[in-house]
């Protein structure tokens, strides 16, 4: 064998200084040439609602409680108002205001028998929570 003047790693090896024959770039896939996305069954959703929707209901009733706001009532105020999910069901009284969906805001507010209260709804079923609220309130005592 003779001499070689490298080292022990590179004896073994050849080496092409030589260039490749086939000297173009790989090929590439082309993309087809109808790039729309396919079809779907249904159109994409939109967050806003139609134009033509119409503002949500209201309604407001004031009544004269024949009995104290207490806990009984309070608790069926809050039942109530968890039938009617859509709609926001306040309750007012001397100048303070309560969400209708909790028993111990309702009871807070301090309302005695006598006192005036209002009943405030919006929503979609503003009519019927209102009703609902208002007959609990005046109710006769059990």
């Amino acid at each position: 064998m003779p001499a070689s003047s490298e080292g022990p790693a590179t004896a073994g090896r050849l080496q092409n200084t030589e260039p490749p024959e086939n000297t173009e770039p790989p090929a590439t896939a082309e993309p087809p040439e109808n790039t729309e996305p396919p079809a779907t069954a249904e159109p994409p959703a939109t967050a806003e609602p139609p134009a033509t929707a119409e503002p949500p209901a209201r309604a407001e009733r004031a009544v004269i409680l024949p009995k104290h706001l207490h806990a009984r009532p309070a608790g069926l105020i809050a039942q109530a108002a968890a039938r009617y999910p859509q709609t926001t069901i306040e309750i007012v009284a001397d100048g303070r205001r309560a969400d209708a969906r909790s028993i111990l805001a309702v009871m807070a507010l301090g309302a005695v028998a006598g006192s005036e209260v209002l009943v405030r709804t919006a929503g979609a079923q503003a009519d019927g929570a209102t009703a609902t609220v208002v007959a609990i309130l005046t109710a006769a005592e059990d």
